[in-house]
């Protein structure tokens, strides 16, 4: 399966609308399959949510890493399917903080440090995509007041050093999505190669 991936460097805000479907399409030309990433803060309106559970509540942060991603190879668009592939993201992303030393917890698509939550996620389908906003806070400023948060460039390794930056979150990222990319395409090849019953 070919999935196009791009980084945008402009900085801009995510509201929920980016996971409508088409939005890749639509705002930078990118036809079929995709990753869409950026660094931006966040607030989502409330005529953009997705989750039933967070009507009425405050989702914002000053400053996060974020991914769309959009999917077309499943026809009609599947929503547990949808969820599987947000699940495996988080968990891709998961071992590539274990292998630079962080402890951490998930409670569903959710990731902790040290009770303090990182992430937010979401899936969703539409007549003709599955789709995935995925984003990590940066620093903890500007999330909501009645939640203990954390950033990427707030996580020490278990000898105290800080392990993302400015730097390097651009690499980061880029390794995160092609071992996840990875990971669809050799499920792809799985499936090619082995015989029905």
């Amino acid at each position: 399966m070919l999935i196009k991936y791009k980084h945008i460097n402009e900085n801009f805000e995510y509201d929920g609308s980016q996971i409508n479907p088409f939005w890749a399409f639509k705002s930078f030309k990118i036809k079929g399959s995709s990753i869409v990433s950026w660094i931006g803060p966040m607030n989502i309106k409330n005529d953009n949510l997705k989750d039933f559970e967070d009507v009425g509540l405050e989702i914002t942060s000053d400053n996060m890493l974020h991914f769309i991603l959009e999917f077309f190879d499943i026809q009609p668009a599947n929503i547990e399917i949808a969820y599987l592939r947000q699940r495996l993201l988080v968990l891709i992303f998961e071992e590539h903080l274990y292998k630079k030393n962080v402890s951490f917890t998930r409670k569903g698509d959710d990731i902790y440090i040290n009770d303090s939550k990182l992430s937010v996620s979401i899936a969703s389908v539409s007549i003709t995509s599955c789709k995935i906003h995925f984003a990590l806070n940066l620093t903890n400023e500007g999330t909501p007041s009645d939640l203990k948060t954390i950033g990427l460039y707030e996580i020490e390794d278990s000898d105290g050093n800080y392990i993302l930056n400015e730097d390097n979150i651009l690499d980061f990222t880029k390794n995160i999505v092609n071992s996840y990319i990875d990971e669809l395409t050799s499920i792809k090849e799985d499936i090619s190669k082995t015989d029905s019953l």
